[in-house]
């Protein structure tokens, strides 16, 4: 396997556990603080928007390489 590709499917893969991670320290935090609904909601848009970012950058990045935009 070229390291390349590796790296890559590495990266993926670590970051959405990462991501899932951050998602249960959010969760347990929201309910720690008893932050309610509209807390929550907050929270996890704020996370979303961060995860969103990370799959719009790559999909950016592969319409780059690919010549496509």
């Amino acid at each position: 396997m070229d390291p390349a590709v590796f790296e890559e499917w590495m990266m993926t893969s670590l970051v959405s556990i990462l991501i899932i991670f951050m998602g249960f320290i959010v969760w347990d935090l929201a309910k720690k603080s008893k932050a309610g609904r509209f807390g929550s909601f907050i929270l996890f848009s704020v996370l979303g928007l961060g995860v969103a970012a990370f799959v719009i950058k790559s999909v950016v990045i592969g319409l780059i390489e690919s010549g496509s935009l």
